[in-house]
């Protein structure tokens, strides 16, 4: 009779540890749970930063286990992105390759998306990627690979994988700003595509398939950026701009990323032209025209110079 006592008075403890197990188990996100929490992020980060939206997903559901991970749930970091000498911000500690491994932490998951975005954007290794199309998933894969993102050697095949189990492809084509039909045709030089109005002040308009908005008096980095949901240090980073930079009426302001060539093959310098001039015409960064024209970065073109505008056949 005690034994059988003793047994009903462990029942509610029993219950309640099956329960908390129950719980557990039931808020493990799958790959789908994922997919549809955070491709709307993905595909806001593909239109700022170029990074193809099915790379951003597949590599988010493989670093983080899917959001799984104890570096997820504990520092919102879903890439595995460690603090580097650059990082400034908070940090969480745990063993990965070695022990007691400094890892980025984040306020929101958002702010890891984006860091990761500003990490292949602003890394040299990664910079090749670019030039790949958006659309070629399996080259950044094995870009990403061969850049040495992850030291397993399966990773691009794995990232493959998980792309297309999901369909994740699928976004790439996609925009987050529903409101811009962007031109199907690439822009010409002479004549800029107005690709559409948006809900704010500014019409967008693009050059060599980047968006940008012309400047207006009164125009603030703070109040484009807000228009456009970027920050203000994205909005430099787009436009070749140090953090001192005012905006003058009338000039080009790209809301995203400049691309690494153009259409067109090359320009030739006019009276009081200059490299960022003829970068923002073309939307081609200025470090890739520098880099095509063997130029030291900071020195100006002369009158009459031909300035290559992607690499020389």
């Amino acid at each position: 009779m005690k034994q059988f006592l003793k047994y009903l008075i462990c029942l509610p403890s029993l219950f309640f540890v099956t329960k908390i197990f129950a719980v557990d188990s039931e808020v493990k996100f799958t790959g789908s749970d994922y997919m549809t929490k955070y491709k709307d992020d993905a595909i806001h980060e593909m239109d700022i930063y170029d990074v193809p939206a099915s790379i951003t997903l597949g590599q988010g559901m493989i670093e983080s286990n899917y959001g799984n991970s104890e570096l997820a749930k504990q520092a919102n970091n879903h890439f595995g992105i460690k603090c580097h000498e650059d990082w400034t911000g908070e940090t969480f500690t745990m063993n990965d390759d070695q022990p007691n491994e400094c890892f980025r932490k984040y306020t929101t998951v958002e702010e890891s998306f984006a860091d990761h975005s500003q990490f292949l954007k602003n890394r040299d290794r990664y910079q090749f990627l670019f030039d790949l199309k958006i659309t070629d998933y399996k080259a950044w894969a094995q870009g990403l690979k061969d850049a040495g993102y992850a030291t397993d050697p399966t990773y691009a095949d794995r990232l493959i994988q998980v792309i297309e189990q999901y369909k994740l492809y699928q976004y790439d084509k996609l925009k987050s700003y529903p409101s811009i039909a962007i031109a199907a045709n690439p822009p010409t030089i002479d004549h800029p595509t107005v690709v559409a109005s948006t809900s704010g002040s500014h019409e967008v308009r693009s050059i060599n398939n980047s968006r940008y908005v012309l400047v207006k008096q009164g125009d603030t980095f703070e109040k484009i950026a807000i228009e456009f949901e970027v920050t203000v240090q994205q909005l430099h980073r787009c436009n070749d701009l140090d953090k001192n930079a005012v905006l003058v009426p009338g000039e080009i302001l790209f809301i995203q990323s400049k691309r690494s060539k153009s259409y067109a093959e090359a320009h030739v310098v006019v009276a009081g032209e200059t490299m960022h001039d003829i970068s923002q015409q073309y939307g081609v960064k200025i470090k890739s025209l520098y880099k095509y024209n063997h130029m030291d970065a900071g020195t100006e073109p002369k009158v009459g110079d031909t300035i290559y505008l992607k690499k020389k056949r």
